[in-house]
């Protein structure tokens, strides 16, 4: 009798083990992969990153309206820095959940596969975006960060800390790019072209290098010896700037994509004045002509109230440049003039031997010919100018003005250089409620009081209040 259980149990066992087998076979996806694939992962996890760089949350209504690239025409609350606890809730989520995690799972997956060039390439994106991070907010999660089997509640680094992390992540990268080495797919920067991406990357360390040279500048001239003890280069033209190429709806630049169903913004008086005064010939690149007659270069002054933009009106106002609104517009990342206007710091601040003038020039004219300005007659012209001229006395506002000028729509980047050069000197307007203050830091996304609140709170400790208006690390002056 009891034999006869066991045999019945048995038959049971198997049974229920047959019919888990059949159901778990039901349940396989034969069109899908059950294992994420490296290329893919990396094209989707890019342009995820790259929309939320030139997007509208952490570009068009804010950074770009800091920095007086943009101005609001419409509902310019924003404008005003009228902001709550979830205005700035995109980078980071986009950041954390989508960014960082995906690149540490292309990161895993090179080494599963035994391809260093995968790992290394998410490495250096995943580097950015903790640069865009820590840019913005100050301190942020990074030792612990994308680790959510190990750390449900990530601690905050010291913005110190994480420039330097990611300073050695970036060195190890370097290292381990090989365009020898098994190839990669799936990029949609640079298509694949590992030697480019050694360019990137050393230009990447380069620009970290300044963010950290008025705090740190032995680390600064450190980081740039290595660079040059490696024999490393930089972007060397404006075809290897870095930069996502956007195609049309629904692949659409989200500049194009904002204008296509929202007419929101205009480029800023601020901007619009410096070129006129300047007769640059980037104007017409960077700005549309009014509508309405007599379809001049019509800047929104920043701050106005609702009722003072509107009575400059839509039609008398002007949008960004027909180069902007290309669906097909470039996001660009980092691109040749960036690097240039940085090597020209470099040597002012005796980092190198290389002449910080000539630097200076080649920055401008690339920037010029970025957008198709190649006419020897006006890049001699412009550079001749009075106002344009290099001062070594003042390094800062020379490179600081100039390359504001040609960060234009790289809110982000644009706004971090500007609070670390202190050129140029913007003003609030008197509708702003800063107190004529202009923000310097994104506020922490609301969630994180709620969801990591211990650690949340050690931040603002060590940094300062949770405020639009506390510096950071990196803004020393």
């Amino acid at each position: 009798m009891k034999n006869k259980k066991l045999y019945i149990l048995a038959i049971l066992a198997i049974a229920f083990s047959s019919c888990k087998k059949e159901l778990d076979e039901v349940n396989i996806n034969p069109n899908a992969p059950e294992v994420a694939q490296p290329d893919y992962l990396l094209t989707g996890t890019t342009k995820a990153t790259v929309d939320s760089y030139w997007g509208v949350t952490n570009n068009m209504n804010s950074s770009l309206l800091f920095v007086q690239h943009w101005a609001k025409v419409q509902y310019t609350e924003e404008d005003r820095f009228i902001y709550s606890n979830s205005s700035f809730t995109a980078l980071w989520s986009t950041g954390y959940a989508q960014s960082i995690a995906g690149f540490n799972k292309i990161i895993e997956l090179g080494d599963a596969q035994g391809n260093p060039n995968y790992k290394a390439v998410a490495l250096v994106l995943r580097s950015w975006t903790f640069l865009l991070l820590t840019d913005a907010y100050g301190d942020v999660p990074y030792s612990q960060a994308g680790k959510i089997k190990q750390f449900v509640t990530p601690v905050y680094d010291k913005q110190k800390d994480v420039y330097y992390g990611i300073l050695s992540d970036l060195k190890s990268a370097q290292a381990a790019l090989d365009p020898a080495a098994k190839p990669i797919a799936g990029d949609v920067i640079y298509s694949n072209n590992i030697a480019l991406w050694k360019k990137f990357t050393n230009s990447l360390r380069l620009r970290i290098a300044l963010r950290i040279a008025d705090k740190d500048p032995a680390k600064a001239k450190q980081v740039i010896d290595e660079i040059q003890a490696e024999g490393g280069a930089y972007i060397g033209s404006n075809s290897e700037n870095a930069a996502l190429k956007y195609d049309v709806s629904p692949q659409q630049n989200p500049v194009a994509a904002s204008f296509e169903t929202r007419n929101d913004y205009r480029i800023s008086k601020t901007i619009v004045d410096k070129l006129a005064s300047l007769n640059d010939p980037r104007l017409p690149v960077y700005a549309s002509r009014t509508e309405n007659p007599p379809q001049g270069y019509v800047g929104i002054p920043n701050g106005s109230t609702n009722s003072e933009a509107s009575a400059i009106g839509l039609a008398n106002s002007s949008k960004p440049g027909a180069y902007f609104l290309d669906p097909k517009a470039p996001g660009v990342i980092l691109s040749y003039a960036e690097v240039l206007f940085d090597r020209a710091e470099a040597a002012a601040r005796g980092f190198t031997t290389e002449n910080a003038e000539d630097l200076y020039k080649q920055a401008i004219t690339a920037s010029l010919q970025q957008y198709g300005i190649n006419g020897s007659d006006q890049i001699t012209g412009y550079l001749g100018r009075a106002d344009v001229q290099y001062d070594p006395a003042n390094y800062k506002k020379s490179i600081g003005q100039q390359k504001w000028i040609a960060l234009f729509g790289q809110g982000l980047e644009a706004w971090a250089e500007q609070r670390r050069l202190d050129y140029p000197q913007l003003t609030a307007s008197v509708n702003t409620v800063l107190n004529g203050k202009i923000p310097v830091r994104f506020i922490y996304p609301g969630t994180e009081q709620s969801l990591n609140g211990q650690n949340y709170k050690n931040a603002v400790s060590s940094q300062g209040a949770d405020l639009l208006t506390t510096k950071l690390w990196f803004d020393a002056f």
